[in-house]
């Protein structure tokens, strides 16, 4: 009797891990990402470190159309993307300054980012993410993908793993993943 109850024990543990993980996809550290609504597929890093997912812009600027506010901006990935994107925007993001990059005469320990929201595949999954728009052109990645994001994808990380979801191959119809 005392053998059901521990296996019984031991069942009722296990069970929702199993049940999870049946849910998710485990993703590398590095994987291929369409940017869906730019028509466009990078290179990510995904950081479980990072709250926030960041994309690769320049001479972002703010601007109003019709009442609303929108950002105007330039990918800083290569030369081939001169022509500027429209976005309206979501929020601003307050991102927490690395010590070497903090400035005690601005007195600020934060970086304000424009947030736009942008529609992704990674793998199989499909979903719109927030995206901070920021230069990281002086880094391999031009995305990063942060925990916030990972959970929109149903994403496990495997840090020993590099682009496992291989190429993405998402259905147009983005609105059955959300």
């Amino acid at each position: 009797m005392r053998l059901n109850a521990l296996f019984s024990l031991i069942f009722c543990i296990l069970w929702p891990g199993a049940a999870l993980s049946g849910e998710k996809t485990v993703y590398g550290l590095n994987e291929y990402v369409d940017l869906t609504g730019l028509n466009l597929q990078v290179a990510a890093k995904l950081d479980t470190g990072a709250k926030t997912a960041s994309l690769s812009a320049r001479d972002i600027k703010r601007f109003k159309r019709d009442g609303e506010t929108w950002v105007r901006f330039f990918l800083a990935i290569d030369d081939a993307h001169r022509h500027p994107i429209e976005r309206p925007l979501a929020r601003i993001s307050k991102i927490k300054r690395r010590a070497g990059d903090y400035d005690p005469d601005e007195g600020k320990s934060y970086t304000a980012r424009p947030v736009i929201e942008l529609d992704v595949c990674m793998g199989k999954a499909q979903r719109t993410i927030e995206v901070n728009l920021t230069d990281r052109s002086a880094f391999q990645f031009p995305l990063l993908i942060g925990s916030e994001a990972l959970k929109r994808l149903d994403a496990l990380v495997d840090p020993s793993l590099k682009y496992a979801a291989g190429k993405p191959g998402c259905s147009l119809d983005i609105t059955a993943a959300e």
